[in-house]
């Protein structure tokens, strides 16, 4: 096991420490995040939902918390005949129209055996979730993309999957309603990085006249089991697009499906491997960014990963982690 003092050395010896601001306040259980989403009720109860637990419900009064478990979402495990549909992984949720969807991936590590399923509920409560199984978002070994890390979109009324784990990185696809695919339809890759085919996680946030796609490059887990080599740990990007489905590029022009990508957050300080994030348009703190990420002075198990979040400055263009919700930056590392 390696321990923290060598993991500490191992970021001065290579990773990029960037100047970025701690993540906001966070009390009560803000362990049991891998990968976090969130959303506030109109009641003003936070939910976060993560890996783990057959989906583990938290709940707070706002985002510093304090966060309290709740229980799982899914108790039966999917009804997805797959390896995996007791080990719910990525869940992401969703208001439509009143009824909140969870989206789950079911999967095991490093196959592509692989669906993305569904679940509703009308209040988000522990017992309330009833399961619909897949939503047809499916891989099998030789597919171009693995069917997991999904994230759906509403772009003017009309409903977009976003999903992708390592292969040819990652996928957009159209959506007849929040249960199912668009019938005769097909993925389309947004994001793909040949060096590495190392990107997950996508999440699409629109703002202004702009669709932003965040996602995960890097190792994500297993830190004390295997430190991937300096620099390439979990990190988050962003590309932006005038239309949902892409051409995504970053500020230089690159083309997302070719390496592009802006820097959003990577190590820094006692951060270690943010990412796995969603951005939130809070209708107390304005846009913020959420992740999980190892607290290398508390343990850098993939149990023990911390719940992260920061405002989010939009100002230049870009997305920015920001001091504040009035969009002051402490630092852009990206050009408008």
């Amino acid at each position: 096991m390696i321990r923290s003092m060598n993991l500490k050395a191992l970021l001065l010896a290579g990773t990029v420490l960037a100047q970025f601001p701690s993540p906001e306040p966070c009390s009560g259980t803000c362990v049991n995040a891998h990968d976090p989403t969130i959303i506030r009720r109109d009641d003003g109860t936070y939910f976060r939902f993560s890996t783990g637990g057959r989906v583990a419900i938290h709940t707070a009064p706002s985002l510093e918390g304090p966060w309290a478990y709740e229980g799982a979402a899914l108790s039966d495990g999917s009804s997805i005949p797959l390896g995996g549909n007791q080990d719910l992984w990525a869940p992401d949720i969703f208001e439509y129209e009143g009824t909140y969807y969870i989206y789950y991936s079911v999967s095991t590590f490093g196959v592509q055996d692989s669906a993305i399923g569904v679940a509703s509920s009308p209040t988000m409560d522990v017992g309330t979730w009833t399961d619909h199984g897949s939503t047809g978002v499916q891989s099998a070994e030789g597919d171009p993309f693995n069917a997991i890390d999904a994230n759906l979109i509403n772009a003017g009324g009309d409903l977009y999957m976003t999903f992708g784990s390592f292969w040819e990185d990652l996928f957009i696809w159209p959506m007849a309603d929040p249960l199912t695919v668009s019938p005769n339809s097909s993925p389309q890759q947004i994001a793909f990085d040949p060096p590495t085919t190392a990107l997950e996680a996508p999440y699409i946030f629109q703002h202004g006249n702009f669709y932003y796609l965040f996602f995960s490059k890097g190792k994500c887990c297993g830190y004390d089991q295997e430190m991937p080599p300096p620099g390439e740990e979990y990190q988050i990007k962003v590309c932006r697009s005038a239309t949902v489905d892409g051409e995504y590029l970053d500020s230089q022009g690159a083309s997302c499906v070719q390496g592009g990508g802006e820097i959003v957050l990577q190590s820094h300080g006692s951060v270690y491997g943010a990412g796995h994030q969603g951005v939130y348009n809070d209708p107390t703190n304005g846009p913020v960014i959420y992740y999980h990420y190892v607290d290398i002075n508390v343990g850098y198990g993939d149990g023990q990963k911390q719940f992260g979040w920061n405002f989010l400055d939009f100002s230049t263009g870009w997305p920015v982690i920001s001091e504040a919700r009035s969009g002051l930056s402490l630092f852009s590392l990206q050009l408008a």
